[in-house]
C-alpha cells in the first residue's frame, strides 16, 4: 500500500521531465508565431515590397529559431549541472553519514503523514533497494536516472519556432496586398489559441486564462510592430 502510493507520488515528476522537450517545443512555437507575426507585419505596414517582407521574416526566422535553441540548451544545461552536482554531494553524504542520512529520510516520510515506525522501514527499504534514488526523489526531487536533456530542448526549440514562425511568414505573403494583414492576423490568433491550449494542458493550468493570455499578448505585439511601421513608412 505504502509503495504504491510512493510511487503513485513519484509518478508526476517523472512525466514533467519525460515532457521537457515537448514543453520547451510548445514554447518555441509560439515565440516563432508572435515574434515573427510582429516582424512581417510591421514591414508590410512600412512597405509593399513582397522581397523586403520575406527577407525580414527569413532574417527573424533563423535568428529567433537559433537563439531560441542557444537559450534553451544553456538553461537547461545549466539545470543539468546542478543536479548533478546534487546527485555528487548526495553520494558523499551517504558515504561518510549513512546512519544521519537514514535518520534524515525516515523524517521525511514522517513528515508526509506516516507514523515513526512506518516512516522507518520505509527508510531502510528504500535505502536497501536504492539509497541514491531514494534520497534523490525525497530530498531533491530528482531521478537520477532522468536527468533534463539539453540537446532535446534545443532540437525541440528549433524545430518548433521554425515551424510556428513559418506560419505568419506564409500568411503575409500568400494573399493579396489587401488581404495580407486581415489573413495573418486571424492565422496568427489561432494558431495562438491553439498553442495557448497545449502550454495550459501540460502545466494543468485553467485553459481559458492561458488562451486569453496568449491571444492578449499576440495582438499587442502585432499592433505595436504595424504601428512603428505604419509610421516609419509614412516618414520614409
Amino acid at each position: 500500500m505504502v509503495g504504491s502510493s510512493l510511487q503513485q507520488h513519484a509518478e508526476p515528476r517523472t512525466t514533467a521531465s519525460t515532457l521537457n522537450w515537448l514543453r520547451a517545443g510548445v514554447l518555441g512555437a509560439n515565440d516563432g508565431i508572435i515574434s515573427t507575426a510582429g516582424l512581417v507585419i510591421g514591414v508590410a505596414a512600412a512597405t509593399t515590397d513582397r522581397t523586403a517582407i520575406l527577407t525580414a521574416g527569413l532574417a527573424g526566422l533563423a535568428a529567433g529559431a537559433m537563439s531560441m535553441a542557444v537559450g534553451e540548451y544553456v538553461s537547461v544545461s545549466t539545470q543539468r549541472d546542478s543536479e548533478r552536482a546534487l546527485l555528487d554531494l548526495e553520494r558523499r553524504e551517504l558515504q561518510e553519514m549513512p546512519e544521519e542520512e537514514l535518520a534524515e529520510l525516515t523524517d521525511i516520510y514522517r513528515g508526509k503523514g506516516l507514523s515513526p515506525e512506518l516512516a522507518h522501514r520505509v527508510a531502510v527499504e528504500l535505502t536497501e533497494r536504492d539509497a541514491l534514488a531514494a534520497h534523490a526523489e525525497a530530498e531533491l526531487h530528482i531521478d537520477p536516472d532522468e536527468l533534463t536533456n539539453p540537446w532535446h530542448a534545443a532540437w525541440a526549440s528549433l524545430v518548433a519556432f521554425t515551424l510556428g514562425a513559418l506560419l505568419p511568414l506564409l500568411a503575409i505573403l500568400s494573399p493579396p496586398l489587401a488581404w495580407r494583414v486581415p489573413v495573418t492576423v486571424g492565422s496568427v490568433l489561432l494558431a495562438l489559441v491553439l498553442t495557448g491550449w497545449v502550454s495550459a494542458t501540460l502545466g494543468r493550468s485553467p485553459r481559458p486564462r492561458a488562451i486569453a493570455r496568449n491571444v492578449l499578448g499576440g495582438l499587442t505585439a502585432m499592433a505595436v510592430t504595424y504601428a512603428i511601421g505604419a509610421l516609419v513608412g509614412t516618414q520614409l
